[in-house]
């Protein structure tokens, strides 16, 4: 009896001390769920009435009156005995594989043990981390003993670091996208200054925000054009220069995201501030005709909620448009709750691109000023706030693509314009002045005489105010006119009719621009400003038109909408912009971080949200792909998503002390956080492959050797201007078009042709190539670049005979060959090439290469005397050429097409 109770009790001890082996939900079961149940039990289906994607959902009842999973009972889970069946029409999963033994132990076992949910590592706010101890030397930087500690467990070791020539010139494409100035190279290779001087002489340099900005032009979108079928030229470069400015002063990271989130909304915004807002203005804009305007705004408002989630949570919010997430807990609700805080901005997809920031002259600014000044010297604060907007992005006003004409034979609605003909009548419904009696409208191409009536709420209604066109010329400069009209307190119908009986219009049916009594893109309406006398009046109302007329720059911004033009947001039936249900109001996903009730329930608040140190995904997205930059592999390897369907963090206790020192110690640097990475020994490290080290670690994930990386587009095209002396240093302006292959551009619409750039804009660096979205500039193509569409987390990385064929035959490369050999002729062959291989590699050339290199030489200048008529059109650049030149640019193009050329490492 005695040795049956003490076997007993040791079953029973061993069964307690199995069940306090706790199963990790996040780490154990979710897994599973998300490979093998969630496509019949998750978001998009719920089988049975079964899901396993929220806890409530998946502990509550199913479809059978019961829930599926009971707490603390596994035996009598309906779910545990679904995997145990052997009838296929009853097994779960159905009509796919059954679970192994292993995977239904830690079902029941979870079950039994209370089925308790867990939250993914992701969505917990990064916390400080313990600086680990190791057997690294030499080293006060934390970076390398978070990653010696898991080189340690896989019994690994660093390289040796790189020699001073590969790092100076590794670190100086890290930062600044170029090779290193010869100059400061050769201060860093003679040890005068030391490698952090060298480093922060590169971070002083205005080339590293031109390099860091196309990073987050891809992020962005960033694009000359509009996109679609029509792919219209856009006027949006100040953006591109906002950001590359906004990296070169280390604006921190928190603040860079706000202004472009929501830079319209914070206190009296700068002109930098609401520029910043173009960031969200890069969404496609369909100008084909016969479009619907809302539906495509619409569709920019999606994409701008979906590329805020991609952009800074790495999460995949595009799925939840349509349903439930399929794999990570957030409801469709709250995808349209995350949409009403986008939904509320002034642009409705118009060809003008309207609202658009206005800079001026000047003369104009002047004028501006001084209206200004006349307002705030004699009116009330509201009256000036409106008339600053006013001249600072034309807003708000009533766009006339909305208004609605009452018969097709005497008007038509086209584009951004109403056309009206004689008689012709239309309606904008639901006016609201504001009491403001003073209409503002656009107009364009009015015939002389023509008179416009504005009346109330009917065809027939009183009349409110009314114009006559003087005798301007026909197609002449937009024009603005201003009316006085009838004080006006409620909300009206306003209707537009136009006269002119000197146009015969019985022939004329729709959309014929013959006879064309007036257009109008818009209305607006103002208060009035304060005048001591008629001439101040007229006087400020002249310098009114001025400014309204002479614009200097136009570029889409962001601009809310002011309460009395609020939209609402409805909730998408299987996300159909036709078929609306509930309306939602702003909320964030309850999975995140909380909402702070100090925060208004708009942009600003929202932008607030993302930024703030509880939020989860902010810094460990930004640190992560700031990683992947500079050692071409993330923490976490699917740098596009963090959530539940994600890789795990190959080393989670690094990533988060840096993203919760990011947010900290570095104040959101960006400068901060990529100074720590290129200071570490890690970074440092040889990119030579040891074959033992390849064997147990193939894909370098515990870093025990540097990053050798093939330089991006931009950089490749750059870097043989360099080193040619070529590259114009000119920063700024509108895009540039430098030389490109014949017939790329074979475009429909007229005007759109490729015009390339004369003097210096033909040499600029590629951040300023005019990037066409159906046709981007072809050798970036090549090499991995993307045509902008939509948000780029990353380029994928590719090696194809497409790329060899870039370099060894694109004009831009040609020429660079041509320089190169030009500007390192010497007495002799062989130390020619050994100073173009250095100029472009900044390595000496080993005998090996250099017997190639002059065997080619031999061979190119053999050929050339033979044929030495060839020598004219060499290249076909135009370049008269000697045949020793010519067959050195021949050797050049060779040097720029090796390894150590194309990579960094």
């Amino acid at each position: 009896m005695k040795y049956f109770l003490l076997t007993s009790c040791i079953i029973v001890l061993l069964g307690s001390c199995q069940t306090r082996e706790r199963v990790d939900f996040s780490t154990q079961i979710k897994p599973i769920i998300n490979e093998k149940c969630i496509s019949c039990h998750g978001g998009v289906k719920k089988t049975a009435g079964f899901s396993l994607l929220f806890e409530k959902d998946a502990l509550g009842n199913t479809d059978e009156g019961s829930p599926a999973i009971i707490p603390g009972n596994a035996a009598k889970s309906r779910m545990i005995k679904r995997f145990h069946e052997t009838d296929p029409e009853l097994r779960m999963p159905f009509e796919k594989p059954p679970l192994s033994k292993e995977e239904i132990d830690l079902f029941t076992k979870w079950i039994d043990q209370g089925a308790q949910w867990g939250t993914h590592w992701a969505y917990v706010s990064p916390q400080d981390q313990t600086v680990p101890e190791s057997n690294i030397d030499n080293s006060n930087n934390p970076i390398d003993h978070f990653i010696a500690a898991r080189m340690q467990e896989r019994k690994l070791t660093p390289n040796v670091m790189a020699t001073p020539a590969i790092l100076a010139r590794r670190v100086a494409f890290d930062i600044t996208g170029l090779p290193p100035e010869p100059a400061l190279f050769t201060l860093y290779i003679e040890n005068k200054i030391s490698y952090e001087a060298y480093i922060d002489s590169l971070f002083s340099k205005p080339t590293y925000g031109e390099k860091w900005a196309s990073w987050w032009l891809d992020l962005a979108r960033y694009s000359d054009t509009k996109g679609y079928e029509a792919d219209r030229g856009r006027n949006i470069w100040q953006y591109r220069d906002w950001v590359i400015n906004a990296l070169n002063a280390d604006l921190p990271f928190d603040e860079f995201t706000v202004q472009q989130l929501a830079g319209d909304l914070l206190p009296n915004p700068s002109y930098e501030q609401l520029l910043a807002t173009a960031f969200h203005r890069n969404t496609m804009n369909n100008d084909e005709g016969g479009t619907n305007d809302e539906e495509y705004r619409v569709a920019a408002v999606i994409d701008r909620v979906n590329t805020t989630f991609d952009v800074w949570q790495s999460t995949t919010m595009g799925c939840v448009q349509c349903h439930d997430h399929p794999y990570d807990p957030i409801r469709q609700k709250e995808y349209y709750q995350l949409m009403a805080f986008f939904n509320n901005t002034r642009d409705e997809d118009l060809m003008d691109e309207a609202p658009n920031l206005r800079s001026y002259d000047d003369e104009i600014q002047t004028k501006v000023d001084n209206v200004l000044n006349r307002i705030a010297n004699g009116g009330d604060p509201q009256t000036l706030d409106a008339f600053s907007s006013f001249f600072t992005y034309l807003e708000p006003k009533y766009q006339a693509h909305n208004s609605r004409v009452l018969d097709a034979d005497k008007g038509f609605v086209s584009g951004v314009s109403l056309h009206l003909r004689n008689s012709g009548v239309a309606v904008f419904k639901n006016i609201d002045t504001q009491g403001h009696q003073n209409l503002y409208f656009k107009h364009a191409g009015g015939k002389p005489n023509t008179k416009i009536l504005f009346r109330k709420d009917s065809p027939k209604g009183e009349i409110l105010g009314s114009i006559v066109y003087g005798k301007e010329k026909k197609g002449g400069k937009n024009r603005f006119s201003i009316i006085q009209i009838k004080k006006q307190k409620k909300p009206i119908d306003l209707y537009i009719e136009a006269r002119n009986s000197g146009l015969k219009t019985n022939n004329v049916k729709g959309y014929d621009y013959k006879d064309i009594a007036t257009q109008i893109d818009w209305i607006a309406f103002l208060p009035d400003f304060p005048v001591s006398s008629s001439e101040e009046h007229q006087k400020i109302k002249s310098d009114i038109y001025a400014i309204l007329n002479n614009p200097k720059n136009l570029t889409p911004i962001m601009v809310e909408n002011p309460g009395f033009m609020q939209r609402k947001t409805h909730l998408f039936d299987r996300g159909s912009w036709l078929v609306k249900k509930e309306e939602v109001t702003p909320n964030v996903p309850a999975t995140f971080n909380k909402w702070n009730s100090e925060w208004e329930k708009n942009r600003l608040g929202f932008s607030k949200w993302i930024i703030s140190k509880e939020n989860p995904l902010t810094s460990r997205t930004m640190v992560n792909r700031v990683w992947y930059q500079i050692f071409g592999t993330g923490l976490v390897s699917t740098l596009e998503d963090l959530g539940t369907q994600s890789e795990p963090p190959s080393h989670p206790a690094l990533l988060d002390w840096l993203s919760y020192n990011f947010m900290g110690d570095m104040k959101w640097s960006l400068k901060g956080l990529i100074k720590k990475i290129v200071l570490s020994a890690t970074y440092k490290q040889s990119s030579v492959i040891d074959q033992k080290k390849y064997d147990v670690d193939p894909n370098n994930v515990f870093y025990s050797r540097g990053p050798k990386l093939r330089l991006k587009a931009e950089e490749i095209r750059d870097q043989a201007l360099f080193i040619s002396g070529l590259l114009s240093d000119k920063m700024f302006g509108p895009g540039v078009m430098p030389p490109q292959p014949d017939g790329i551009w074979e475009h429909a619409y007229l005007g759109n042709l490729w015009k390339e750039s004369k003097g210096e804009d033909k040499h600029r660096r590629g951040i300023y190539t005019y990037l066409k979205r159906t046709s981007p500039y072809p050798s970036f193509i090549s090499f991995d670049a993307g045509s902008r569409e939509i948000c780029l987390v990353r380029r994928l990385p590719s090696n194809t005979p497409l790329q060899a064929l870039v370099t060894l035959n694109d004009p831009v490369y040609l020429e660079a060959a041509i320089h190169l050999a030009k500007n390192h002729i010497d007495s002799t062959v062989e130390e020619s090439i050994k100073k173009m291989y250095t100029a472009a590699t900044y390595r000496t050339i080993d005998d090996a290469i250099l017997s190639e290199l002059v065997a080619l030489y031999q061979k190119a200048i053999e050929e050339l005397k033979e044929n030495e008529s060839s020598l004219n059109d060499f290249f076909e650049l135009g370049e008269k050429l000697d045949p020793n030149t010519a067959s050195l640019s021949i050797v050049a193009n060779a040097i720029m097409n090796l390894d150590e050329f194309l990579t960094h490492g």
